[in-house]
């Protein structure tokens, strides 16, 4: 026991004196280890009785008096009883302890110091805590257990070093032993040889079985007995050293490190999980990776196998090799194995072999999952060439594939990749439910953004011939903000783009920033202010909607723009009568940087390079004809009616009214009044127009009176003078832009609404004057069927939805005008022939030429017979180009009629349509 002098903080070993009171019981040296975080958990001997105080201090001081002396107490240590600890070689142990009483017998060491203080003395004095002197003890244990970690792996690499040696040693013994033996046997057989005659040595080699046993000299791929021991050996050892490597294989870096070992970072990662991140590494970025892996599992497989096989049997390591295969590619081909040994190496390799085979399937069915499931999600690579690229879903995909459709029609049909933000399965079913014919063309739906190039470079959009870029469902300024992105995604591709950009845009204010950021490759269609200019247009002059339905569309008569060198030198006005089966609208000046010129004068003449802008039905169903003669007669000097005052009903709210306003401000006479009835409050309204850059204090001839309601009440349209309005106009509500059928709905509604009210309002047809505008033709039976029995108003309703239009046009209440489907069809358009865009720029503005309906009684006489061509020629005269008519008992007018030269009568009702300019 471990005594304490009262006198200072020495220990004292000389505790056998008679009349020395028993010290009080203290810690051990062993307990104060436990501190140290590291030391092995070996048992300890408890020594003292009373717990540790946790604010003792140590009984051992640091001074290095005490530290030489603890070291002299090691010789003390050789006579520890058998059962202490033998990592404790350091401290003082119990029996050096009580040496000095003569217990072991062992010589008493004595240390210097003062008088030892009785026990009453002691117990004063203070005991630090294990914490404070367990810093030298930590060190030790630290050392100790690098020590043993040091030891530990050498032993283990050692015993691998002495299986490794004692393998090889042992083969190459049995190889060595297999060669003297064959030595021996042929030394044997040469020196009987030799014995015999030397002629009768072929006689007697015939007749001697022991000659003709000997085989001849072959091959041999290894040894016989002596081969396959060592055979077997290769087996046993490689089929040991997997589990070797994967229990030591941690341990490499630190046997290559075997000088700093005790300096090796304990962060670092094992060998074990790293080589298994490089795999999985592998196994992702790779795509055969698996199936080579797959493919080097079979090899090893049959050569181990084979191995095996040559090992336990007496067949040829060929043969082997040929059954592991045999046994691998069929799980019943060993069967007939016999012997214990075959028939367990036979079904090792049988089992590894179905494990195999089991994981190619996996493979196999996992890639073409994922095949199957790349084909439908749209993730594969479209390889096409020349070919139609649309960007984004809409509802005006529907419309625009049924034009591209009705394009590709004369070349046997085409290809349309369409590139959207939506399932694939979902386009192709929202595409097979369109009730129309594609007529050949192909449409190919790929999932992706077009904001990302990667995506783009899957539908060869380099190679497209026309890029289409569709607006959003989203607000304009986030849908042109959205336009603009993907314009600068397509200038960003690195190959280039072969063909031009058409971008659909929401808001006109937009429509130069995209220009600028896409140059001469962006072709704009501002859809929704040209929209609104052409409803303003339809409204003053009834059945014009139907005119552009007819002329934007590729089913009837479209713009084409074309060169033909023999109508050189001629002037505009011989070219009119050129064609058989098309109608000079144009000239593109090549003089003047490809502008082109709509309704040009008569003396212009074509010069070379120029090119004719006509109006035919397809672009290869034209060429000039010989010029037919021309009746030019007589026929009225009439001049267009003056323009009177008239009063326009706005139902509803657009995005763009404000250009609207400033559309009827240019083509209304002044006193006219524009009454806007919709749901937004007059004060928000005024503010929103003043956003639009419109300046109400400078309209001139239109005068702007607002009333609040809702359009689809009844009791709020009744409050408004609706039997005397001239026109009215029902727009698409802008907060219910994202819902056609909703908008479709409310329109079709306040239609019904208002047109009762007129009818219960004027019951008399005859009780309701003329409408001013109409005085020049007012006995024209299509204004009549416009305006019913009970009206006087023209109503232009905004539909959306191309399904809706079959509710109106079939109770004849209201000309219409198809939203998205007039705007499909400009886009198609200028997707084929980005020169149009020009045409249509001009054709949908305010002011120079435009598409106007003219009575027949400003070109003939009634009852005059004449052909198209001679009316033709008199309104060039008006400097107007004719190019339809309608008969006032048709329905629908004739543009581009086919015989130009068949002469008819006329009626006074008949209308044609014409290109005029604005001042003519």
């Amino acid at each position: 026991m471990l005594e304490i002098n009262g006198g200072s903080n020495y220990p004292n070993w000389n505790s056998d004196k008679p009349g020395r009171p028993h010290l009080t019981k203290s810690k051990t040296i062993s307990e104060y280890t436990q501190a140290a975080p590291h030391l092995p958990t070996f048992r300890r001997r408890r020594i003292f009785s009373s717990p540790p105080s946790p604010t003792s201090e140590c009984p051992f001081s640091a001074d290095p008096s005490f530290d030489a002396a603890r070291s002299r107490l090691t010789v003390a240590s050789a006579s520890k009883p058998p059962n202490f600890p033998a990592r404790c070689t350091s401290m003082p142990s119990r029996a050096a302890v009580d040496s000095d009483r003569g217990t072991l017998g062992t010589p008493k060491v004595k240390l210097p110091g003062p008088k030892r203080k009785t026990g009453k003395e002691l117990s004063s004095i203070p005991v630090q805590s294990p914490a404070s002197c367990a810093s030298p003890i930590v060190t030790l244990a630290n050392k100790s257990i690098n020590i043993r970690e040091t030891r530990a792996f050498t032993t283990s690499w050692i015993l691998i070093l002495v299986n490794i040696i004692c393998i090889v040693s042992v083969s190459h013994a049995v190889y060595l032993r297999s060669i003297v033996s064959k030595l021996e046997d042929e030394n044997a057989r040469l020196q009987k040889l030799s014995c015999r005659h030397r002629n009768t040595f072929n006689n007697a080699s015939i007749g001697d079985p022991e000659l003709e046993s000997t085989p001849p000299s072959t091959p041999l791929y290894f040894g016989d007995a002596d081969s396959r021991a060592a055979a077997l050996y290769a087996v046993v050892f490689t089929l040991i050293m997997p589990f070797l490597l994967y229990k030591y294989l941690d341990w490499l870096p630190q046997m290559m490190n075997l000088p700093n070992l005790t300096m090796v970072n304990k962060e670092e990662v094992p060998l074990k999980k790293r080589i298994a991140y490089m795999v999985d590494v592998c196994f992702s970025i790779y795509p055969y990776a698996k199936l080579l892996a797959l493919l080097f599992a079979t090899i090893f497989l049959i050569g181990y196998g084979g191995l095996a096989l040559y090992a336990v049997s007496d067949r040829s390591f060929p043969e082997s090799i040929w059954l592991s295969w045999t046994f691998v590619a069929d799980s019943g081909s060993h069967a007939d194995m016999a012997g214990i040994g075959s028939r367990l190496v036979s079904v090792l390799i049988t089992s590894g072999g179905m494990l195999i085979f089991a994981m190619m399937l996996g493979l196999v069915s996992d890639a073409i999952s994922e095949k199957v499931d790349s084909l439908r999600k749209g993730k594969s690579e479209v390889i096409e060439s020349n070919h139609i690229l649309i960007l984004g879903w809409s509802d005006k995909l529907g419309s625009l594939l049924k034009q591209l459709a009705i394009a590709n029609m004369s070349t046997g049909g085409g290809v349309v990749v369409v590139l959207a933000e939506r399932d694939k399965e979902e386009m192709e079913i929202d595409i097979s439910k369109l009730e129309f014919d594609f007529m050949g063309t192909s449409v190919i739906c790929r999932s992706g953004s077009p904001l990302i190039l990667a995506d783009l470079k899957k539908v060869s959009v380099s190679k497209a011939r026309a890029i289409i870029v569709l607006a959003s469902d989203e607000k304009a300024d986030q849908s042109d903000a959205r336009a603009l992105r993907v314009v600068l995604s397509l200038v960003g591709v690195k190959e280039g783009l072969r063909g031009h950009v058409v971008v659909e845009m929401s808001d006109l204010d937009s429509e130069p920033l995209v220009k600028l950021v896409g140059g001469d490759l962006v072709e704009t269609v501002v859809a929704h202010d040209v929209i609104g200019r052409l409803m303003i247009k339809c409204a003053l002059q009834p059945g014009l909607a139907q005119i552009w339905e007819d002329i934007l569309g590729f089913e009837n008569a479209e713009f084409y723009i074309k060169r033909w060198p023999q109508l050189d030198g001629l002037c505009f006005r011989d070219a009119l009568t050129a064609f058989s089966d098309a109608i000079p609208c144009g000239v593109k000046d090549a003089a003047d940087g490809g502008k082109i010129i709509i309704n040009p004068d008569d003396d212009y003449v074509l010069k070379e390079g120029d090119e004719l802008l006509v109006i035919a039905e397809d672009d290869d169903t034209y060429t000039p004809a010989p010029m037919t003669e021309v009746h030019r007669g007589i026929f009225p000097r009439m001049s267009d009616p003056p323009k009177f005052p008239e009063r326009i009903l706005f139902c509803g709210w657009r995005r763009d009214i404000d250009d609207m306003i400033m559309v009827l401000e240019a083509l209304l006479a002044p006193g006219s009044e524009l009454w806007m009835f919709n749901e937004v409050a007059e004060k928000d309204r005024e503010r929103k127009l003043t956003d639009g850059s419109l300046d109400i204090s400078q309209l001139v001839n239109i005068k702007l009176i607002h009333r609040e309601g809702n359009a689809v009440i009844r009791r709020h349209l009744e409050s408004l003078p609706l039997e005397t309005f001239d026109s009215i106009l029902i727009l698409a509500d802008a907060s219910l832009e994202d819902s056609i059928v909703h908008s479709d709905s409310r329109s079709l509604a306040t239609l019904l609404l208002i047109r009762d009210i007129q009818s219960k309002r004027l019951p008399y047809k005859n009780s309701k004057p003329v409408p001013l505008r109409h005085a020049a033709f007012c006995q024209s039976l299509w204004i009549r069927e416009m305006q019913q029995a009970s009206d006087k108003s023209i109503i232009i309703s905004e539909i959306l939805d191309s399904r809706t239009r079959n509710l109106v046009s079939v109770s004849r209440i209201s000309d219409y005008v198809l939203s998205n489907e007039l705007v499909s069809m400009a886009l198609a358009m200028v997707a084929e022939d980005k020169q149009i865009n020009r045409v249509l720029e001009e054709l949908f503005a305010e002011e120079g030429n435009e598409l106007c309906i003219k009575p027949a009684e400003f070109y003939l006489y009634d009852k005059e017979e004449l052909c198209f061509i001679d009316i033709m020629v008199r309104g060039r005269q008006r400097h107007e180009i004719v190019i339809g008519y309608r008969l006032a008992a048709t329905e629908r007018a004739i543009i581009n009629p086919a015989n130009k030269s068949l002469c008819r009568k006329w009626s006074i009702d008949d209308v044609f349509v014409v290109l005029s300019s604005g001042d003519s």
